[in-house]
């Protein structure tokens, strides 16, 4: 009997090894034996990708098994999107990864602000590089400017629970601000008027 897990772990291995050909084969084999797991096709892919490019397929390896761990649906989405929208087309899926390797910050742990602010013009919006990242990297915020710049878009942006956390968050360091009681009230406001659709 085939151990899925080992064959997997062995998968992984090849791939981090820049052994693409055995990766290849192992996410094929998993893939064909386990048809109704939907990660494995997209880790075949990554070593498609790895002969273009191998940088950028270990920024989106490690980006995927990340995001996965949090929302295994939010992963394959952002995957699938990206194979979808440019049909197999590995230059202009590079172009929409490249923000992924170029702006992650400790292994996607945190993005500096001013490199998040790229991402939001290299994306075009605001929600769409949020969306991006925000279920594996955190915004580094280095400045009181950055900070209410940050929650306000992030309140214009209908990201309210967030917003909420980084302002409970960062309350010790504001709380006698007028700023930070407009955000507060900024926040009411749209969620008074959330509830009221």
């Amino acid at each position: 009997m085939i151990n899925e897990k080992k064959l997997l772990d062995s998968a992984n291995t090849y791939f981090n090894e820049k052994n693409f050909e055995k990766a290849l084969f192992t996410y094929s084999q998993l893939a064909s034996l386990y048809p109704n797991n939907q990660e494995y096709p997209i880790y075949a892919l990554f070593c498609d990708i790895a002969t273009e490019d191998e940088e950028k397929a270990f920024s989106l390896y490690e980006y995927f098994s990340i995001v996965k761990e949090e929302n295994l649906e939010e992963a394959l989405d952002y995957v699938n999107n990206v194979i979808e929208a440019y049909d197999g087309d590995i230059d202009k899926m590079m172009g929409l990864l490249k923000e992924i390797s170029e702006s992650s910050v400790d292994s996607l742990d945190a993005i500096k602000y001013e490199d998040f602010k790229q991402l939001v013009k290299s994306r075009g919006s605001f929600r769409i590089a949020f969306e991006d990242i925000m279920f594996s990297t955190k915004v580094a915020i280095e400045s009181k400017d950055d900070f209410f710049d940050f929650v306000t878009k992030l309140i214009e942006n209908d990201f309210n629970t967030t917003a909420y956390s980084y302002l409970e968050g960062f309350n010790e360091y504001f709380s006698y601000d007028e700023k930070v009681e407009e955000l507060y009230k900024l926040l009411e406001e749209k969620t008074v008027a959330h509830n009221h659709k």
